[in-house]
């Protein structure tokens, strides 16, 4: 690995979503549509995130990535997102990530300084909601949960990269830690593919994406095109 991933890998230890690992472990005993509580999408959906800046379109895939746009989708329409800020913004020393999604920055009496630690709280239980790391790879028949492909022979095989504009869950070092904070890419980031969960792309307003800078609100994330849910697998 070059001098310049190395930096990008550290770069993107988001170590400012930090998670309980005991807390994560209490939510990870079953994975997955089948048996997660977490509803999946089935099919595909598209979300307009207006922005600061203008709107931005992300189309969401529920067929490679079912669970995690499935919770996406949800958190769109309880309004998790909305006036969240885009916190991190990383385009030194090439462009790289712009990252939002922490429900807690929508909060005025929360101090900008705790941007990215937070998760979103599902209401009925009181507790942070977090999901596996799922990763799909050509020629299995179900995604993968809970574990990386980041080897050359697998990360080949992933049905979604992160090239420029993809959509992608934010997560401590743990790999099942991601909850609401999301990231978009920048540019192709191979050295993130079978590492973090690719769920979509923006299909629409990258220049917008281009243009936000730290600081920036998400003011409102809403449904505009499919978007059904299912308890299971889709």
């Amino acid at each position: 690995m070059g001098p310049l991933r190395v930096l990008l890998a550290l770069v993107l230890a988001f170590s400012p979503l930090t998670l309980s690992a005991c807390g994560a472990e209490q939510r990870h005993s079953e994975l997955g549509c089948a048996t997660g509580a977490v509803p999946c999408l089935s099919g595909t959906a598209v979300v307009a995130l207006e922005t600061s800046k203008g709107e931005v379109q992300v189309q969401l895939d529920g067929k490679a990535a079912p669970l995690t746009a499935g919770n996406f989708v949800d958190l769109v329409g309880r309004g998790a997102y909305n006036n969240t800020v885009f916190h991190r913004v990383v385009r030194e020393p090439v462009p790289f990530v712009v990252q939002g999604g922490d429900p807690q920055s929508a909060d005025p009496k929360v101090n900008p300084s705790q941007y990215g630690l937070g998760s979103f709280i599902d209401p009925a239980q009181g507790q942070p909601r977090l999901i596996p790391l799922e990763l799909s790879l050509e020629g299995e028949g179900e995604p993968r949960y809970g574990q990386e492909a980041a080897g050359p022979g697998e990360s080949s095989k992933l049905k979604l990269v992160h090239e420029r504009g993809a959509l992608a869950m934010a997560r401590s070092q743990d790999p099942n830690s991601a909850s609401a904070q999301f990231y978009i890419a920048l540019r192709g980031l191979p050295e993130l593919d079978g590492r973090y969960a690719v769920f979509g792309r923006v299909i629409k307003g990258m220049d917008v994406v281009d243009r936000i800078q730290q600081g920036d609100k998400i003011t409102r994330a809403r449904l505009l095109e499919g978007g059904t849910l299912v308890k299971g697998k889709p």
